[in-house]
């Protein structure tokens, strides 16, 4: 008896493990990019929290439009504040950032 549940005990853990690692993964790469400069994951700073811009949007299919908004910059949305341009982020982490934003 006790074989089977180590095994599941070990499979469970590592289920929790996997499904935390794009999380961390994206804030790694959120941190790479200077977003945590000006925001943060549950409070406003200088701009607002990633989890402010996933409950705004929360149900829309708006992943290329925010995408875009954060490759060109702009401001409006929440605060008169501007978000400078982050032309020098891939496309392919600007989706990421992006994706795993509307996750929170």
């Amino acid at each position: 008896m006790k074989k089977p549940l180590t095994a599941t005990a070990l499979m469970l853990a590592f289920a929790g493990v996997l499904c935390v690692m794009p999380a961390q993964a994206s804030e790694k790469l959120a941190q790479r990019h200077n977003c945590l400069s000006c925001h943060s994951v549950d409070k406003k700073m200088v701009g607002p929290a990633f989890r402010d811009v996933s409950r705004k949007y929360r149900g829309q299919s708006v992943q290329e439009t925010l995408v875009a908004k954060v490759k060109e910059g702009g401001a409006g949305n929440f605060g008169p504040i501007p978000m400078p341009p982050n032309a020098g982020v891939s496309d392919a982490d600007i989706q990421k950032l992006v994706k795993w934003i509307l996750s929170l």
